[in-house]
């Protein structure tokens, strides 16, 4: 999986806001609170997860620009 310097600037800023996140729960589940710690590293792990799954408002443009490009510039074979 290769990323670009936009979605690898996206990832870090994520990352500033889920690692506290999932400290904390991990804090939690060392107090004995495993309900809230659990749901807490479950938010931490959707926040990193969930953009890369989800087709966004923004990504609209570009999957479009990408489909048709697609369809005009076709790739070569590896026979040419």
């Amino acid at each position: 999986m290769r990323l670009g310097i936009l979605e690898m600037v996206g990832l870090g800023a994520t990352l500033i806001f889920a690692i506290p996140v999932g400290v904390f729960g991990l804090t939690l589940l060392g107090d004995g609170r495993t309900v809230f710690g659990g749901a807490m590293l479950l938010l931490a792990v959707l926040m990193v997860a969930l953009p890369k799954f989800l087709t966004m408002p923004q990504d609209i443009p570009s999957l479009a620009a990408e489909k048709v490009i697609g369809g005009v510039a076709k790739e070569p074979d590896e026979d040419e």
